[in-house]
């Protein structure tokens, strides 16, 4: 990535680091402070351990993000089983991303009190018993219900395991593996279409849950063998603990022993900390606003395909999933273009004395934010019966790398631009977007029956024409909202 995220904990192995020039009682206290060796230490293991966990954790959020979308192709089954209008079912995606952007309002906290990996592994416990009342759902308001807890569930994956990629590799070397995962819950949305819509052409719309549980369930066998601890503190608690209970010395301490913040008051600071953000500082709200747009807009397109592709060109259910490959496509072109923009983040910060400052990261967000815009015109004027059915196909492209490019490069950016407050930086930003990614697709289909799909494609090109000065504004003024305001320093 451009810059990364910083650690929840930061740490290297190394000894205790004490400083013998205290009182003898403080001395005593520094000498039994437990610290990481080289047996212990998440950023010592194999490159086989480290990688396969990353592997089973990109996987895990890639699975949550298709689950969110390859209900889409469902919705109709749904409807005519439980008797229900089309614009009802559409909730089962709405529910599900609304569970995904409250679950990190309490799986961030628990994590920095009881580790990473035991929430995984609890989310998808309770993911796979969730899963089963929407496969046997006697009605639509049951499915609904456990489609929001599956969401809720799932948002782990988008909290926290951004935090265990950091705590395994450092430095230069957390590029790679943070590239990878970034881009797992990007593909998500894209490819669950894909497979949603083989499934719903060939199966019952029960099958849809029936796999995604079958997926999850895999997953949690392999979040349980292959995705160990390694949240720096927890592990540091765990030592102390051991080492009382082998010699007897009630002495062994660590950091989060001594912690002053209790669990309530950190759920509590998690809730009140993003909102606060948003009310009071705009250069938040903006780029929060226009990333909730663009995602409002991707998950628009699960209901805008099926009018554009079924109703204009006559595809079947499974020919209009595959049409999703070209916004993924786009995505997996924007992660390959990932060397250019370190280079140029390489030389931004050589011209800035050795670290570039944070509008830097914005270079790529104006990319981003030209190409969206451009491709959603392209897309709307090939939307016509007449035009072939692969050019708004190929138009979706570099929307794809587009929303990539504006992202990575935000999300970096707000992290970095608000590094007191990060997380609940980051944890405004989510909210926005999942809120905008479950309102969407609600009006999706009455807008597009009553502008057409030129026009209604159209305007979401305008809306993003509007938001697309944001990051040439904010490179040239950023640093100066950023002295003023109280959340970055």
């Amino acid at each position: 990535m451009l810059s990364l995220p910083p650690t929840m904990y930061s740490h290297t192995p190394r000894d205790s680091g004490i400083t013998l020039t205290e009182t003898p009682e403080k001395m005593d206290s520094d000498n039994h402070r437990v610290s990481l060796g080289a047996s212990d230490d998440p950023l010592c293991f194999s490159h086989l351990k480290k990688w396969t966990a990353v592997a089973m954790i990109c996987t895990g959020g890639f699975c949550v993000a298709c689950a969110s979308s390859m209900a889409a192709f469902a919705e109709e089954g749904m409807a005519a089983e439980f008797h229900v209008s089309h614009e009802a079912t559409i909730l089962s995606i709405s529910l599900f991303v609304l569970g995904l952007g409250a679950g990190p309002l309490i799986t961030g906290p628990f994590s920095e009190v009881y580790g990473r990996a035991i929430i995984y592994r609890i989310s998808y416990v309770f993911s796979v018993l969730f899963c089963l009342p929407v496969v046997l759902a006697p009605n639509l308001g049951v499915a609904l219900a456990f489609r929001f807890l599956l969401g809720a569930c799932g948002a782990s994956f988008l909290s926290v395991a951004g935090g265990s990629v950091a705590d395994m590799f450092a430095g230069s070397k957390v590029g790679t593996p943070m590239a990878v995962y970034t881009i797992s819950p990007f593909l998500g949305p894209a490819l669950g279409p894909v497979i949603g819509g083989f499934i719903n052409q060939n199966l019952y719309w029960r099958w849809t849950y029936r796999i995604i549980i079958i997926w999850t369930f895999v997953q949690l066998v392999g979040i349980f063998l292959f995705v160990p601890e390694s949240y720096a503190p927890v592990l540091l608690q765990r030592k102390a603990r051991k080492l009382r209970e082998d010699t007897g010395d009630q002495a062994y301490w660590a950091p989060l022993d001594h912690r002053d913040t209790s669990l309530g008051r950190s759920l509590l600071l998690s809730c009140y900390v993003p909102f606060k953000l948003l009310i009071f500082d705009r250069m938040a709200l903006l780029l929060d606003t226009w990333n909730a747009l663009l995602l409002g807009i991707l998950y628009l397109m699960f209901q805008a395909f099926p009018i554009i592709f079924e109703d204009e060109h006559h595809f079947n259910v499974q020919s209009t999933g595959l049409a999703f490959l070209g916004i993924a496509l786009g995505m997996v072109i924007g992660l390959a273009t990932q060397p250019f923009w370190n280079r140029l983040l390489s030389r931004e910060a050589a011209n800035h004395g050795g670290k570039a400052p944070p509008e830097a990261l914005l270079i790529m967000a104006e990319a981003g934010g030209v190409m969206v815009p451009l491709s959603l015109y392209w897309f709307a004027f090939s939307t016509y019966p007449q035009v072939h059915w692969i050019v708004p196909i190929l138009a979706s492209i570099p929307f794809g790398t587009g929303i990539f490019f504006v992202f990575t490069a935000t999300f970096t950016y707000v992290v970095t631009a608000y590094r007191p407050i990060a997380a609940s930086a980051m944890a405004s930003n989510s909210v926005m977007r999942l809120a905008s990614a479950a309102a969407f697709p609600l009006f999706a289909g009455a807008m597009y029956n009553k502008l057409g799909t030129v026009g209604a494609t159209a305007l979401l090109a305008g809306l993003t024409t509007i938001m697309a000065p944001l990051p040439f504004i904010f490179y040239r003024i950023g640093a100066r909202l950023r002295a003023q305001s109280s959340f970055t320093h």
